[in-house]
């Protein structure tokens, strides 16, 4: 959060180990010049130190993405995070579509957040959001435009209406990679704000 709204804490090329804040999911984030890390209980801070971990991006060093996740554990790709307020005003475009729960971008929620809700558009079941208890215990979203309905502003429109999903005032996350550019610009359409980087993980424990 002080990475967001401050005020900033020290660009020193720090790390601290952090609390998981999901039973299953662990994740690397880093912001400018530190990083946080939650990792198990069988990888010391001494092991991660041992790799070069720091806050000026070794955080996120495959060797240490490896070794907190296992030889057999998952990783997600390198995502850029972004953060905006909740405005509490919902997009009555957008409706509960729980019909969705098979949607692709649904089967890769679930898995590391807790909570998850879908919405979407009447009528069109390629189009989807999400929402749910993600990041640091934050409200995150996540979003898919069908094929077909791409070029319409609608990637804006799901990301607006997540922010219209959350009380005012309160933060809600997106990450993304930044070669998904189309999602990318469509959050910063609807006013979020770039604030670091994470990585996901969920380890072979």
């Amino acid at each position: 959060m002080h990475a967001w709204r401050g005020p900033r804490d020290d660009v020193d090329g720090s790390w601290q180990r952090v609390a998981p804040w999901h039973p299953r999911a662990h994740a690397v984030v880093a912001v400018t010049g530190r990083a946080m890390i939650t990792a198990p209980d069988d990888v010391s801070d001494a092991d991660l130190e041992a790799l070069g971990v720091d806050g000026f991006g070794q955080a996120h060093d495959p060797r240490v993405m490896t070794r907190l996740a296992g030889p057999t554990g998952w990783v997600d790709v390198l995502d850029a995070v972004l953060l905006a307020s909740g405005t509490g005003s919902p997009d009555p475009r957008v409706v509960p579509r729980p019909d969705l729960i098979d949607h692709p971008r649904v089967r890769h929620a679930v898995p590391i957040r807790s909570d998850v809700r879908v919405y979407g558009f009447e009528g069109d079941d390629e189009s989807v959001l999400t929402l749910g208890v993600g990041l640091g215990g934050l409200a995150e979203m996540s979003l898919q435009v069908g094929p077909n309905r791409r070029g319409q502003g609608l990637g804006t429109v799901l990301a607006a209406a997540a922010r219209g999903l959350v009380p005012f005032d309160e933060p809600v996350v997106a990450c993304v990679s930044p070669a998904n550019v189309p999602s990318l610009r469509a959050l910063l359409s609807a006013g979020f704000d770039p604030v670091g980087s994470v990585q996901v993980y969920l380890p072979d424990r």
